[in-house]
């Protein structure tokens, strides 16, 4: 996967010399420019057919739903009859949903779990041009879509986020709830992460996306699993590590030795997520589902 960071900091910095320095004082035509220019560097979609969408072997249901302004959006889930639990994962700024194969797979092959991994507008197969508001209403459709399928209750679902996709799952957990929370390699705010890669920059300033997870994290109060790279190169380990001073109990971090941001979680991991599924708390019983029958059926 490609990321930008680099090249979107340094390009923030050539611009605020030309600009008087911050968005927030462009105005009109300037600030819709700028907005552009920005999220251009800091969303980096794989478009179809980039990807392998025919994964060998792997027998995923190839869905469409669309978001609240209309978008249509794309997504692959992969269920199971009787699921220990009911899995989003939302993928990182590069990429699309073909690259989440591998974890897609662990989570429901070796964890028993039905999951729904989908792409925000303008990755893979779903319309659009991404942007924070996008993002972050996509992800909001996708449960939506997921709980209607899997007949649980939104707030049940289990939210994994990577990169990117934390910043999301965090925003939908804070907001709504939900029955667990998963963030792999998290960074504390895009703006942080920017800063990182060229400390000189006032991105704090500069950018408009946020996603600013730090001062949100701790108004989720359910159970969290945290898992980072000590290695991670795009989203340093301290970042992780604040988020994670920051949230509520109760919750575990998986420190991932020599990880970098792409590489998947360790071993560690599968043994610490079977323990956070047997902890999580019983879903909701929804009703049964009317049946379908036709008019004039006995039935």
């Amino acid at each position: 996967m490609r990321y930008c960071w680099r090249q979107l900091v340094l390009c923030l910095a050539a611009s605020s010399l030309l600009t008087g320095c911050a968005s927030p004082f462009m105005a009109g035509d300037r600030q819709s420019k700028w907005s552009q220019f920005e999220n251009n560097h800091v969303f980096v979609p794989a478009k179809y057919p980039e990807g392998d969408w025919k994964p060998a072997a792997y027998q995923f249901e190839d869905v469409w739903f669309k978001s609240d302004d209309g978008t249509r959006l794309n997504g692959w889930y992969y269920p199971q009859p009787k699921p220990a639990a009911v899995v989003l994962l939302a993928h990182g700024n590069a990429g699309n949903v073909t690259h989440t194969v591998p974890l897609l797979k662990r989570l429901h092959d070796d964890h028993n779990l039905t999951v729904f991994s989908f792409d925000y507008r303008g990755y893979g197969k779903s319309d659009g041009t991404p942007d924070e508001a996008g993002v972050l209403a996509d992800t909001r459709a996708a449960r939506k879509w997921l709980a209607q399928r899997a007949h649980v209750a939104e707030h049940d679902i289990l939210l994994v986020g990577h990169s990117l996709g934390s910043g999301a799952m965090v925003e939908l957990a804070a907001t709504d709830g939900a029955r667990g929370l998963i963030l792999l390699n998290a960074f504390t705010s895009l703006p942080e992460v920017a800063g990182h890669h060229w400390p000189l920059v006032p991105t704090g300033l500069l950018m408009q996306n946020r996603l600013d997870s730090l001062a949100r994290i701790d108004r989720y109060q359910g159970p969290l699993l945290q898992v980072h790279g000590d290695r991670d190169r795009v989203v340093p380990l301290s970042q992780g590590q604040r988020l994670f001073e920051k949230a509520h109990e109760p919750k575990q971090f998986v420190l991932h030795a020599g990880g970098r941001h792409q590489d998947p979680p360790p071993p560690e991991f599968d043994e610490a997520l079977d323990k956070f599924l047997a902890q999580l708390a019983p879903a909701e019983t929804l009703p049964e589902p009317r049946r379908w029958r036709a008019v004039g059926s006995t039935e």
